[in-house]
């Protein structure tokens, strides 16, 4: 077993709302954090984030896909690594996760592509282990939620918004509970996509102008999953049924009722499944950074006090980048991640596969 030390780890992870990758620097040994380094957010260029656009409209990845996006990864830590002088002791990569629903979905993997690029370890497919012990395989960072929540009266819930949405609830005595609660920013940039031309909606311009369709939001929340219990486990895909019904609205009103999507949904899933309810709720994800997908959510969530990230001194669009290289650092000193009330796995699970950089190069 490697002697517990911290390391300098990078975090490394794509988004399902296809806005880029994200890349942190934390210190850390895997229990603690000693200090939190740079952030990065790299666009897609137009051309790759087409065809990752495809791959998640159900094409397959090709071998040229996947040596693009792990040339892509490794221009990203090369960019961190001499935009800061910073040196890079082990990487935690979360690949993309394609597929039309949790069960039915798959992990892009380069970790080993990654590895040989950047001639530094790399520790990815998470996921795989922990369904592997009959866990959904997300959601995966509440074990750094639980750690960043320290400072926050409990109960607290965590919330990240990316291309879905997922929280971790922390009670009073440090019991956690984690899932997927459905929809996130996927669901608002595809619309603004199809209909506007744009990626996202920047600052939630298109949704605070335009107005919430009642009835059609009462028609997308009829879905399944908001009605099975946790362990719960979304995919990016998985609710493109539902925001068909979307279809005839203007451009705004989709995109506000889209956005009112995202916040309905994790209102009902604090209501209903949420041992009790939290006394803070910290927002991170690229959520964290629209002003009117938080408006909506304070305007259904009352009882608990709403705060992003950045509320408790840390960048909102970095927690889930770091919460992988946290993750990364466990997975070297043989530190579970997942747990029963996490994923739903029978026992905690040691996540992460290590993949070396060849030995010639090291």
């Amino acid at each position: 077993m490697d002697s517990i030390k911290a390391q300098r780890v990078l975090g490394l992870i794509g988004s399902s709302s296809l806005d880029g990758m994200k890349a942190a620097i934390i210190s850390t040994d895997g229990v603690d954090v000693y200090d939190r380094g740079p952030f990065l957010n790299v666009p897609y260029d137009d051309a790759l984030r087409e065809r990752l656009r495809g791959l998640y409209a159900g094409g397959g990845c090709s071998p040229e896909l996947r040596a693009e996006l792990a040339d892509f990864c490794a221009s990203v830590v090369r960019d961190i690594i001499d935009s800061y002088a910073e040196t890079i002791e082990l990487i935690g990569f979360h690949g993309l996760i394609v597929g039309k629903d949790a069960s039915e979905a798959y992990e892009v993997e380069i970790g080993q592509e990654l590895a040989a690029a950047v001639n530094i370890p790399v520790v990815s497919r998470f996921r795989a282990a922990d369904i592997n012990a009959g866990g959904q395989g997300a959601p995966l960072p509440a074990v750094y939620h639980q750690y960043i929540s320290g400072c926050c009266d409990k109960p607290v819930v965590v919330i990240n918004i990316g291309g879905i949405s997922s929280l971790t609830w922390i009670g009073s005595n440090g019991e956690c509970l984690a899932f997927d609660t459905g929809p996130g920013n996927a669901a608002v940039n595809d619309w603004v996509f199809r209909h506007g031309g744009q990626h996202m909606d920047y600052n939630g311009r298109l949704a605070i102008t335009g107005k919430i369709n009642e009835p059609v939001l009462a028609s997308m929340m009829r879905h399944k999953f908001f009605g099975k219990y946790p362990p719960k486990a979304a995919s990016r895909n998985m609710f493109n049924e539902k925001l068909e019904h979307l279809e005839g609205l203007s451009l705004e009103d989709g995109a506000a009722t889209a956005t009112a999507y995202i916040a309905e949904s994790i209102a009902y899933s604090l209501a209903l499944y949420v041992p009790e309810m939290p006394r803070e709720i910290i927002i991170c994800g690229g959520g964290a950074r629209n002003p009117s997908l938080l408006r909506f959510l304070r305007r259904r969530i009352e009882k608990a006090e709403l705060k992003t990230a950045e509320d408790i001194g840390l960048n909102a669009e970095a927690v889930e980048a770091q919460a992988f290289a946290y993750m990364a650092a466990r997975r070297r000193h043989h530190l579970p991640s997942t747990f029963p009330g996490t994923t739903g796995v029978a026992e905690p699970v040691i996540c992460g596969e290590v993949f070396e950089p060849p030995l010639a190069e090291r």
